[in-house]
């Protein structure tokens, strides 16, 4: 059978969940105890979320909204009946995702946050913003303890995929950044996982 690069993607994140699941979720998810190494597993996540915001990016929003012109997008997209922002709908998942037993958490930060609340604000996030800023292409790994426990902390850069994407930043009235182009890295996912 041959797999594409999503499915791929997929089976290897499917096989990681199944991995650990099997170890139990109640332990550490290092390479001894699952089989799998945390840097591994978030590779795996980061593959999924970033396909996933891309494809709604892209094919959705930019699409709906710069494209075809039908609708818009917008934070207050509820009382403005409009699309989510890309962002937004990141966040929404990462919500469901720490209501859930799942043993990772994910986040969106910046260098320049337009929501205050995405400003990096351990040691670990804001060194791994600024290398992937100065380092493109590269993705930052560390290990770091909060509240008492031990994280493996990725950080992937966010690239901006479509001109949705720059002009939402550059033309917002609390951007502290306005000169963003397509290609350009705007922020970053920051995943972490217990070990």
């Amino acid at each position: 059978m041959k797999l594409n690069q999503s499915g791929f993607v997929l089976s290897t994140l499917s096989a990681a969940l199944i991995t650990i699941g099997v170890s139990g979720c109640s332990k550490p998810t290092s390479e001894a105890t699952s089989g799998i190494s945390p840097q591994t597993m978030s590779d795996a996540l980061h593959a999924v979320l970033v396909a996933d915001r891309t494809v709604y990016t892209k094919r959705v929003v930019n699409r709906l909204v710069k494209e075809d012109k039908v609708i818009k997008a917008s934070e207050q997209w509820k009382d403005d009946k409009a699309l989510p922002l890309p962002a937004q709908m990141f966040r929404y998942g990462s919500e469901l995702v720490a209501e859930s037993d799942a043993n990772f958490s994910y986040s969106l930060l910046s260098l320049w946050p337009i929501n205050k609340q995405n400003k990096a604000k351990t040691e670990a996030e804001k060194v791994g913003l600024q290398h992937i800023f100065d380092n493109p292409g590269q993705n930052y790994y560390s290990e770091e303890t909060l509240g008492g426990t031990k994280y493996f902390t990725a950080v992937y850069p966010d690239i901006a995929v479509a001109p949705v994407c720059v002009d939402c930043h550059n033309d917002h009235k609390d951007t502290p950044k306005s000169d963003f182009k397509i290609g350009d890295v705007m922020g970053g996912v920051v995943i972490r996982i217990p070990i």
